[in-house]
């Protein structure tokens, strides 16, 4: 059997009863490192948190676990239990519907235990689930590639009055392009986007595109550490927002559209004026 057990957003109490009771009858457990990360990392002080809690040896799948010897892992499960732990819940990416496939495929048997996960953690701001549209990934730029393919989503929401997610880029043990041109693997410090970069990014596609799907003063929400008793949520304008401090990692944004009398009451809350130097 493989499980497939999402661990919720915030620390290793975040996991269900029915997750732990599956970690505890697996002879191997893996967790997955790079589509998100628990508050406190995978440093070895935080897998031994984890390992202590759940009372199992953890293995950490990077990238290249996950997506090229994935099959280490499946032809595990098809003669013992064996759990794969996902910071969220289980289908947060498109890398787990992978796996679960290629398992079936190979007659393996999957059951899958879900948790919160960033997809339903920013109705905290009052922003009503069932008024988004497309949630779009926002890529760290670099000198010689800016892709702006966001923009088109952002604007047919916006169109629609609809809200928009933006998920901003992990970047976990990748491979420097330098490195690769010699033909041997060395790895890029991990780096986090900021809300400040992704709106920098936001804003240098649209003045490039100049079609108005949003500009400094649209109405956003900055959320940082999702989850997580130190979580920080603060509305304002991108301008306003690209000023705020949000603290450590992860962060992501909102692109408010269309609001209902009700969401706004919500959002005056976390007004930046009105909780600057709050968090929650």
């Amino acid at each position: 059997m493989l499980y497939i057990i999402g661990l919720g957003l915030g620390d290793e109490k975040d996991i269900t009863l029915r997750g732990l009771e599956a970690v505890q009858k697996c002879q191997k457990v893996f967790i997955e490192a790079y589509t998100s990360l628990l508050s406190f990392g995978l440093s070895s002080d935080g897998l031994s948190t984890l390992e202590k809690l759940y009372g199992k040896s953890i293995t950490v799948a990077d990238r290249e676990t996950v997506e090229e010897k994935a099959d280490d892992i499946l032809s595990a499960a098809a003669s013992s239990d064996v759990a794969f732990l996902v910071v969220g819940d289980p289908f947060g990416a498109t890398t787990h519907t992978d796996l679960v496939v290629r398992a079936k495929k190979l007659g393996v048997e999957v059951k899958v235990v879900h948790n919160a996960s960033v997809m339903n953690a920013i109705g905290v701001c009052g922003l009503q689930l069932y008024r988004y549209g497309e949630t779009v990934s926002i890529p760290f730029f670099t000198d010689s590639w800016r892709p702006d393919s966001f923009y088109e989503k952002i604007q047919r929401n916006r169109k629609l009055g609809l809200h928009t997610l933006c998920l901003l880029d992990i970047r976990v043990k990748e491979p420097s392009l330098e490195s690769l041109c010699r033909g041997k693997k060395q790895y890029e410090p991990p780096k986090f986007m900021t809300i400040s970069i992704a709106i920098e990014q936001l804003l240098e596609i649209e003045q490039m595109r100049g079609e108005n799907a949003y500009n400094d003063k649209t109405l956003c929400v900055g959320f940082a550490r999702l989850g997580s008793e130190d979580q920080m949520v603060v509305a304002g304008t991108m301008k306003q927002l690209s000023d705020v401090d949000f603290g450590p990692p992860l962060h992501c944004l909102v692109i408010v559209g269309n609001t209902h009398p009700i969401e706004e009451e919500m959002l005056d809350f976390y007004e930046l004026g009105k909780i600057q130097g709050q968090t929650s």
